[in-house]
């Protein structure tokens, strides 16, 4: 997420941009990730709504597709809401540290620092507020999509170990963000189907831990990743 005020104001101008909608800081909403089938008696809390086996991933995006705040822990099953509720970002929005505000689906609770859609409209300006916030929120759709292209294991499942996963996760999202900053926008992919594939280590504890280091300290994106299972 920016931290100074030229960064923070950098980004809101970005969201302004797309279609007038002021102090919007971050689109929020969450895609599910493919996972092997867990076994055992929690295996039955990953599967999500359409059931197959799934991390929920919550990311933060901003106007120019990029991932700000990305956590991937959370069980297929668990509830969009739940997953934001229980983040640190939101404690950081309620401790006001930064000034603008997130846009979410109806899924959410509105509060004011983070702007849903008015379900039920009865006036023009009820209307106007619904098509900018859609147009304006829709960057967060779009960043998965961009990202679920550019990264094709992430529509068709991660066939590792799920300790393993959630850093897996977090790296291709930095990946992501190193791509749209070098304004690579996918015009040269060709998908042949023969995708070479490259044998996964399955990572000691320690290795996960000074990889999970190195990810924060060398690139700027906030996440929450950990080794517990929720």
């Amino acid at each position: 997420m920016p931290q100074s005020d030229m960064e923070q104001n950098h980004v809101i101008a970005g969201f302004y941009s797309v279609c007038g909608f002021r102090q919007v800081i971050g689109a929020i909403d969450c895609t599910h990730i493919r996972i092997p089938k867990v076994g055992g008696n929690i295996g039955q809390y990953y599967i999500n709504r359409k059931g197959y086996s799934s991390i929920n991933v919550q990311v933060v995006a901003n106007a120019n597709l990029e991932i700000m705040d990305i956590v991937a822990h959370w069980r297929g099953s668990t509830h969009d809401s739940r997953i934001f509720n229980e983040s640190r970002i939101k404690q950081r929005f309620e401790q006001s540290e930064f000034k603008g505000r997130l846009l979410g689906d109806s899924g959410y609770a509105c509060t004011p620092y983070l702007f849903t859609p008015i379900l039920r409209t009865n006036t023009q300006k009820e209307e106007m507020y619904n098509r900018s916030h859609i147009r304006t929120r829709n960057t967060v759709e779009r960043c998965f999509g961009v990202w679920e292209q550019r990264f094709r294991c992430l529509q068709q499942g991660l066939n590792i170990k799920l300790v393993n996963t959630k850093l897996y996760i977090v790296a291709l999202a930095i990946l992501h963000n190193i791509a749209m900053h070098k304004q690579d926008l996918l015009e040269d992919a060709v998908d042949d189907g023969n995708v070479p594939v490259t044998e996964l280590v399955n990572n000691s504890q320690e290795e996960i831990q000074h990889g999970q280091h190195l990810l924060m300290k060398n690139f700027k994106i906030n996440y929450t990743i950990f080794t517990s299972t929720k």
